[in-house]
């Protein structure tokens, strides 16, 4: 699965297909030049069952770390998955 990325100024958002109609995306903002915020995330019917979610999650985990941030998962379905990732605490931002 090829993982998109779409920013524009401080918001943006990680996506599977095509922009204007993804099959799955994971919005986010910036709050500060350090922290991500992820807002929601979404996955279609046709990718159900295929961990896309969670790849979502991992690329903004990936993200983070290349550049020096820590993550804010105020989305439930992405703070269920830093809650199973004990491997991702280096970029989670508790409240």
């Amino acid at each position: 699965m090829i993982i998109l990325h779409k920013q524009n100024g401080p918001n943006g958002f990680f996506y599977i297909g095509e922009e204007a109609e993804p099959l799955a995306q994971m919005t986010y903002h910036f709050s500060g030049e350090h922290l991500m915020v992820i807002e929601h995330t979404e996955v279609s019917d046709a990718l159900r069952g295929q961990n896309a979610g969670y790849q979502l999650v991992h690329t903004a985990v990936e993200y983070a770390r290349a550049n020096n941030m820590k993550i804010l998962p105020l989305c439930p379905f992405a703070a269920a998955v830093f809650k199973k990732k004990p491997e991702y605490g280096d970029v989670w931002k508790k409240e």
